[in-house]
């Protein structure tokens, strides 16, 4: 840069000093210089925005017709001069530095001077001459002059950008031949023309303004089409077709430079659907508008951002799996401040997929697949970041058809819903039952909950589960309450339903169709899902005790729930986890925390449920210890609907002398069994048994 930065200036100087200005002063050609020379200046002032696909969009000056045409008309001097003059220009409008701005006029002088030198040596007339009309004869040097003045141009910008980036100045120079070649025969045309005309006056040389200005808007708006074809129309990056573009030439770079990469990172953000069925669209594409803003700040432009459609986005990563894996860190992070829209402050966090070529995959296909690989299973376990692994693929493939197979049940109505009784262990009486789902896979048999319920979770079916869920088990209690029996129903919540803020509705809604009193409805979280999204749980809880629900934290004691958020949501049941329970009467820490836990419920006004009681003894030492309610084998494993109608028929025992009585009907264990139809047993240890 400083080489062609120096010899350019010297090169002007001497050309300054040794053009006869008198020439063009004295003569015909000086108006039309004049306004050859102002169109040159607007021009560059005005460029064209051009974007080569997967580079940021680069401007291509609109001078430089009227630069040629001073070339032959003005001589050598005026045409330096005004070339140099409308790039210093546009150098101080973009306060560009001294350094660039002394590369620009180099490069600049040595352009221009080389067009004089191939339009002189052509037409056999002096370097230095003075002004000459363009015939037919001058048309053919004229043109060669200002190929060469773009060659040379894009020739010095090349080698720079070969330097700088270690790619090959053969590779540069192919792209940008295939890319600039038809532009710049169009402004060469232009030139040509307007040398031509120039003869004639300033009045011919208008009425060409004409096709140059529909030429130019013309161009733009194709550019700007084409731009629109490769950017997302909200949020202006790159969309997947750009994306696969930037793809392919970053991995091109990276193998001709065998190097690693390059990396992709894919982000997906948890809960937009929320935000857009609570708040509405507009707040949702405000919401979007503000997290690829957050991108591009980290990235420092947005030249590597893309917006595959709806709440996901593509990165693409120069570097190894180190800086992918820190770039994506970097990103999730950029998101952990609340967004405010309006007047509401949204809290906004994301998964996120990493790949990296080669080894992850050589072309922008295979990156993409894996890289949505590793997202999947960010998402479904949790992580917030997950780098692919061959051996998703197997789990993946196995879980898409499972979620596709999940999906036609839920459309189908084939998932079960089996009941499991809860007993007050003071009488035997039955006084809530917990509502279970059951999968009966047409070829894999019984498909255990833990195994179906994370992918619902994970693929926007939850809510529909939920709804079955609830719609079965509250057509069931209506009946068990319509032939006399008093009872409460508890239902499963999982951690991604219990931030959806719609569920309120959802369970008022059902609540109304079934004519069931939203007393006598439980709905089950447990304490890792009241920690997930602590401020969406407590607005969904506070909304669901208001219409009178009551809430149970289940698996007490697992998680890391405090006694101040147990406060602050106002619980009304602890279930003691079942681990514990089974336990108490051979371990003596278990019993210090089961008799801990039954004392902070009664103290905080709470109803306590101890599951997974196994046998009478541990009856006798929770009455022992004041527990209310007791569930687990001894007292009843889960059966139908009409099972439980048997179980309430019949008179209370009590639960410390003998098991719980067996329905007739067949009944679905919650023990490790083989289900009636082969498959995968479920085991009643699982805490996932639930939705």
């Amino acid at each position: 840069m400083a080489s062609v930065a120096i010899t350019g200036v010297a090169l002007l100087l001497v050309v300054l000093a040794s053009t006869r200005w008198h020439l063009l002063l004295d003569s015909w050609a000086l108006w039309p210089a004049v306004f050859l020379a102002s169109a040159a200046l607007i021009g560059e002032i005005r460029p064209l925005y051009v974007s080569k696909g997967d580079a940021p969009a680069e401007a291509i000056s609109t001078s430089t017709p009227f630069v040629l045409a001073l070339v032959s008309l003005g001589g050598i001097g005026p045409a330096l001069v005004t070339q140099v003059l409308a790039s210093l220009v546009d150098d101080l409008r973009n306060r560009r530095g001294l350094q660039k701005t002394a590369f620009n006029t180099g490069q600049y002088t040595l352009s221009v001077l080389a067009a004089r030198a191939t339009y002189a040596g052509l037409t056999g007339l002096p370097f230095f001459g003075g002004p000459v009309g363009v015939d037919i004869t001058h048309l053919f040097p004229l043109l060669a002059g200002g190929v060469v003045m773009v060659v040379v141009n894009r020739l010095l910008v090349a080698v720079v950008v070969s330097i700088a980036s270690s790619e090959r100045l053969t590779t540069i120079i192919g792209h940008e031949a295939a890319f600039f070649a038809a532009t710049q025969l169009v402004l060469l045309s232009i030139g040509g023309v307007a040398a031509n005309v120039a003869a004639s006056g300033i009045a011919f040389l208008a009425l060409l303004c004409a096709p140059a200005v529909a030429v130019y808007l013309t161009t733009a708006a194709g550019i700007r089409h084409a731009h629109q074809a490769s950017h997302d129309a909200l949020t202006g990056l790159g969309n997947r077709s750009l994306l696969h573009q930037r793809l392919r030439t970053a991995t091109a770079r990276a193998q001709a430079a065998h190097r690693e990469g390059p990396g992709l990172v894919l982000l997906d953000l948890d809960h937009f659907k929320d935000v857009n069925d609570t708040l509405g669209h507009i707040v949702g594409d405000d919401l979007l508008r503000e997290v690829a803003q957050r991108l591009v700040s980290v990235l420092g432009d947005d030249t590597h951002a893309n917006r595959l459609g709806g709440d996901e986005f593509a990165v693409v990563v120069d570097g190894d799996l180190v800086a992918t894996q820190t770039l994506a860190h970097d990103l999730l992070a950029s998101l952990e401040k609340p967004i405010r829209i309006g007047d509401v402050e949204l809290l906004v966090r994301a998964s996120a997929g990493v790949a990296i070529g080669p080894e992850h995959g050589t072309d922008a296909d295979e990156l993409l697949k894996n890289a949505d690989i590793a997202l999947y299973h960010a998402k479904v376990e949790r992580d917030r970041i997950s780098t692919y692994s061959a051996r998703f693929d197997v789990n993946t493939v196995e879980r898409l058809r499972l979620l596709n197979d999940l999906r036609v049940a839920i459309e189908q109505d084939a998932l079960g819903v089996v009941y499991q009784p809860q007993l007050d262990l003071t009488n035997g009486r039955i006084v809530a039952v917990e509502a279970l789902i059951r999968w009966e896979h047409p070829v894999h048999g019984h498909v255990p909950p833990d195994r179906f319920i994370p992918l619902a979770e994970n693929s926007g079916l939850i809510a529909a589960l939920t709804a079955h869920v609830l719609e079965t088990a509250l057509g069931s209690l209506a009946a068990w309450r319509a032939a006399g029996h008093d009872l409460r129903m508890s239902v499963n919540v999982s951690a991604r339903h219990l931030s959806d803020l719609a569920l309120p509705r959802q369970v008022h809604e059902a609540l109304t169709r079934h004519d069931v009193p939203a007393t006598a409805l439980v709905l089950e979280v447990t304490e890792t899902a009241l920690l997930s999204d602590p401020i969406r749980a407590r607005v969904v809880l506070t909304a669901l005790r208001r219409l009178g629900v009551a809430i149970a934290v289940d698996d007490y004691g697992t998680g890391h729930a405090s006694l101040s958020y147990l406060k602050k949501l106002e619980v009304d049941e602890l279930k003691v986890d079942r681990s514990y329970v089974s336990d108490m009467g051979r371990d003596e820490h278990d019993f210090i925390i089961v008799r801990s836990t039954v004392a902070l419920a009664r103290d905080l006004g709470l109803r306590v449920v101890a599951e997974g009681i196994e046998d009478a003894s541990t009856v006798v030492a929770l009455r022992g210890l004041g527990c209310d309610v007791g569930q687990g084998y001894h007292l009843g494993r889960p059966t139908s609907a009409d099972g439980i109608a048997q179980l309430l028929a019949l008179p209370p025992h009590d639960p410390s002398r003998e098991p719980a009585p067996v329905p007739e009907l067949p009944t679905v264990p919650d023990g490790a069994t083989t289900p009636p139809s082969g498959g995968t047993p479920v085991s009643a240890t699982d805490p996932s048994v639930g939705v």
